[in-house]
């Protein structure tokens, strides 16, 4: 699992960052599409360095609880950086903005992979020993 959530931080943040320069080079004219592109590009590098996170809590975590919340909140954050993002790009881009149906959908699931995180934490603390 930890190497699949690093691979798509890694893929996530690229398409960001090319996405994003793409944008403010060929859709330079139209402020509206760069601004849909910049937004998509913001929430994939912030959810990318998530991923990141994540991947690297991966193995401080013993099966169980918390590692299952982990999961979720990964793939919360893949989901949404699909749906938000990849239907905000595709928009810039020119495609129907009938997209805009799935960016509620991804941004409710960036939410959801924000407090399955904190869940995780809950679940991490209580196995934790008590401190001397």
């Amino acid at each position: 699992m930890q190497r699949y959530i690093l691979a798509f931080a890694g893929l996530a943040g690229a398409v960001s960052v090319g996405g994003d320069a793409a944008a403010r080079h060929l859709l330079a004219f139209d402020a509206a599409r760069v601004d849909l592109a910049s937004t998509a590009a913001r929430y994939g590098l912030i959810h990318a360095l998530a991923l990141l996170g994540l991947a690297a809590l991966w193995n401080q975590t013993q099966r169980g609880t918390a590692r299952m919340f982990l999961a979720a909140s990964a793939w919360c954050f893949i989901g949404a950086i699909v749906l938000f993002c990849g239907s905000l790009g595709l928009m810039a881009a020119g495609f129907p903005p009938d997209l805009a149906r799935a960016v509620p959908v991804g941004g409710s699931l960036f939410i959801l992979g924000w407090a399955v995180l904190f869940m995780a934490a809950v679940a991490f603390v209580s196995k934790a020993p008590p401190a001397p």
